[in-house]
């Protein structure tokens, strides 16, 4: 009848996290009010979800054990429809209404506690807002309706004087953006005659939230009203939110990116996004004990890496301590996941206020991702829509929905937001004209990203089944293009001839020479792009880190990521890669961007489009990419998405060379990254399985080894040089994949074997060594012929 109270309930055990600047503010506000009986409005200012009511109830909290008594009262969206509703819920709660069991009770503490403030005759006037029956006054009866309308007001004034500059201490008001704007009228008045001490929440776009910003800007009220804006939570915050509510002393470093870049620092989404998890099983619990040896496989590699990864609460919690800690299922991708039923609801509403054309812009940026180019966009956009782009575009920016990324290396005069068409046809021929025509061309290449993930989630899910298979296709056709090395990198694939030993009918656009393809402009938007998102994904986890005074954080970008798991560097210092002295880090290499922004994303449009087999080719490429850029741990959950993909694969023949190429990769992909964090026997194991599938086994005993010595010693060069003249260039070419990825086999065990220090080792190594020896001289002689053809 009388309102409520705050509906958040405050924990005993678990304090408020991230909002330290603001229980200072309330802490000195107050005591302001207490030794000097300064007025003071403070007014937090959010969005929803960001914690306005949690710390609210939190500073209630704390003006109740500074000795204060604190009326409280949480405000609906019906009290702004009704006349004086927010001051007569006040009033009530602050003389105690809601508890009396009939009107003589209440009428009996209106008496008591108006004594003075009001004239008897005046009583009758609070009958409807009270739901009381004082007898109507002859002084009342006697007034026009006019008259009675001033005379309650005058009454209502009063009566807020009476209680608010009494001694009933602090007003707490949450949702002050519904209070109504006759209750505003009455309490801007009566708030200039006494002292006070309120705290209210306001949400922006309301009348009431515009009117406190006014006031709190005026020279004349500045010092009595405070309005500040509730940032987002800390990703720091975030993951000690996330680890109190979870029972855990840390979470994978996965989860926590989910969390942090999906929920942008608010609270409420936070909350749903992990209840959303919990309740579709998605999370394991594991205790976390030191020193105790995992089993030497697989799958126990995903759940060390993935428990060594983990963001502690506390520093302390991180460090040398057993404790339960939080990861992700292995067969669980969080980038897949949907939008919980409750979230979704808000973004829709919120994607209901934007204009159609508008609307229909973001749905097709929503398909590429959260950060994609105008080129890109440009490509998917229906014809008669793209001269359109720029300007919606420059809207959306405008509405802050989307933000233009600038190139840090490029002054930003030079890549102003687009004005011109995005895909204009004299964006070639300008690009060596400076000053407007020069512009002009630098804003073809322009790159956007989403202010709001959840936006850009809800906008993709609007799509039909169908159109959405189909704009991936068109994404994946013009990504394809751009799916290799840069040049500094020989632009080759990552999986040397990978695209070679991985024909389909769908390959048609992938299986052509990158140098051809694309163009320079397209190239650059998506580097910038790239490294946007590779900022994104590291920089979430490592504000964390950096706040939790980096404990125990795994490091994504490692030169060898061994030194993580061994704590010696030396072991991973000489480690042998197929592209080792094509990657050099003082050059100007892009492949980092290029995995982020073109290969992860071709996996993702593979998967929406149902071609399981596609998005494990792509998924290959991007461990490849990884461990080209040195950065293992990457490299280790795309190989996990690729297992959990292979899994859901049909069983082919062993006579496919397709499957058995892909799965020999697969396999010496595993091997390598084994490798990398120093688990040499499964590292071993692995290689072994791949150089079987590659048709080129290993021996596993010293009479094997001694055999196939041998058998290597005998001359066949001048065999492979004939028959690779013979071969048509398609066969020639798949033929030199297989060999390359042997080579690279070899090497991992040329290398794992002679650090064991063994005779058999010593034995092995050597072994390893020749079988290379020969695969290179034949590789050299395909790919002589190869030259020669093309030559020709």
């Amino acid at each position: 009848m009388f309102g409520m109270g705050l509906t958040k309930e405050r924990s005993e055990y678990v304090p408020l996290l991230g909002r330290e600047k603001e229980i200072d503010l309330f802490v000195s506000c107050l005591k302001a009010y207490e030794d000097l009986g300064q007025r003071h409005i403070l007014a937090f200012e959010g969005t929803m979800g960001s914690g306005k009511s949690h710390l609210l109830t939190e500073l209630a909290y704390l003006g109740q054990a500074a000795g204060h008594t604190v009326v409280a009262l949480e405000l609906l969206e019906v009290n702004v429809r009704q006349s004086f509703s927010a001051v007569s819920t006040l009033v009530a709660r602050a003389l105690g209404l809601q508890d009396c069991e009939n009107c003589s009770d209440k009428q009996r503490v209106l008496r008591t506690e108006l004594r003075g403030a009001i004239e008897e005759s005046s009583y009758c006037l609070l009958n409807d807002s009270f739901l009381v029956q004082f007898p109507v006054s002859d002084k009342v009866r006697e007034m026009c309706e006019m008259q009675r309308k001033a005379e309650l007001c005058s009454t209502w004034v009063k009566v807020l004087e009476k209680v608010i500059g009494g001694e009933f201490g602090i007003f707490v008001i949450d949702n002050a953006h519904f209070i109504d704007p006759a209750s505003w009228s009455l309490m801007s008045r009566a708030l200039r005659n006494v002292s006070h001490f309120m705290v209210m929440s306001l949400a922006p776009g309301y009348v009431r939230m515009e009117s406190f910003c006014k006031a709190a800007a005026g020279n004349a009220t500045s010092q009595e009203i405070t309005c500040l804006h509730l940032d987002e939570l800390k990703p720091s915050a975030v993951v000690q939110k996330v680890c109190q509510a979870l029972g855990v002393v840390s979470i994978a470093r996965d989860l926590a990116r989910f969390l942090i870049q999906r929920s942008s620092g608010i609270p409420y989404y936070c909350e749903e996004l992990l209840r959303w998890l919990r309740c579709n099983d998605m999370l394991l619990f594991r205790t976390r004990r030191r020193g105790v040896k995992a089993e030497d496989n697989w799958e126990s590699l995903i759940t060390s890496a993935a428990e060594a990864s983990a963001l502690a609460a506390t520093s302390s919690s991180g460090v040398g301590n057993d404790g339960r800690v939080c990861v992700v299922r292995p067969d669980v991708n969080l980038e897949n996941t949907v939008l919980p039923a409750t979230l979704k609801e808000i973004v829709l509403a919120q994607l209901d206020q934007i204009k159609p054309l508008k609307r229909m812009l973001l749905k097709f940026a929503a398909v590429i991702g959260p950060v994609f180019t105008t080129q890109l966009l440009s490509h998917i956009l229906p014809t008669g829509f793209r001269h359109k782009m720029n300007c919606l575009l420059d809207m959306l920016v405008h509405d802050n929905i989307l933000k233009w990324l600038k190139n840090p290396e490029v002054p930003e005069g030079v890549q102003d937001p687009p004005t011109g068409p995005a895909t204009s046809p004299e964006a070639e021929s300008s690009a060596e004209r400076p000053s407007p025509s020069k512009k002009t061309a630098e804003q073809q290449s322009g790159v956007l990203a989403f202010c709001v993930p959840l936006l850009r989630e809800a906008a993709y899910e609007l799509w039909p089944e169908r159109q959405r298979v189909v704009l991936h296709r068109k994404c994946a056709a013009f990504l394809e293009q751009h799916a290799h090395k840069c040049k500094s990198c020989s632009q080759g694939d990552f999986v040397a001839f990978h695209r070679f030993a991985a024909t389909s009918p769908q390959d048609g656009g992938s299986c052509q020479g990158p140098a051809d393809q694309g163009d320079s402009r397209s190239w650059e938007a998506l580097v910038l792009a790239g490294e946007r998102l590779k900022r994104d994904r590291t920089r979430a986890t490592e504000g964390a880190a950096d706040a939790l005074q980096q404990q125990q954080a795994f490091p994504e970008e490692d030169v060898g990521a061994a030194g993580w798991f061994l704590a010696k560097s030396e072991q991973t210092a000489e480690l042998p890669s197929e592209t080792k002295g094509q990657h050099n880090g003082a050059r100007s290499c892009e492949c980092k961007a290029i995995v982020e922004s073109v290969l992860v994303p071709l996996a993702r449009h593979y998967m929406a489009m149902g071609d399981a087999a596609r998005a494990f080719y792509y998924l290959l490429e991007c461990a490849a990419a990884y461990l080209h850029v040195s950065n293992s741990y990457m490299a280790l959950l795309k190989l996990n998405e690729a297992e959990v993909l292979r899994n859901s694969l049909e069983k082919k023949a062993d006579g496919n060379g397709r499957a058995c190429f892909e799965e020999a990769t697969f396999f010496s992909l595993k091997g390598e990254v084994c490798c990398r964090m120093g688990h040499a026997k499964l590292a071993k194991k692995m290689i072994r399985e791949a150089l079987r599938l590659l048709r080129r086994p290993f021996p596993r005993t010293s009479v094997g080894a001694f055999v196939k010595s041998q058998v290597e010693k005998l001359p066949c060069a001048a065999f492979a040089a004939r028959r690779a003249s013979s071969l048509p260039q398609e066969a020639r070419r798949k033929r030199l994949a297989w060999l390359l990825r042997q080579s690279c086999c070899l090497s991992l065990l040329e290398h794992l074997f002679s650090r064991e220090g063994t005779s058999s080792g010593r034995t092995f190594s050597r072994l390893a060594a020749r079988m290379k020896a020969n695969t290179d001289r034949a590789a050299d002689a395909y790919q002589a012929a190869d030259s020669q053809h093309r030559r020709s």
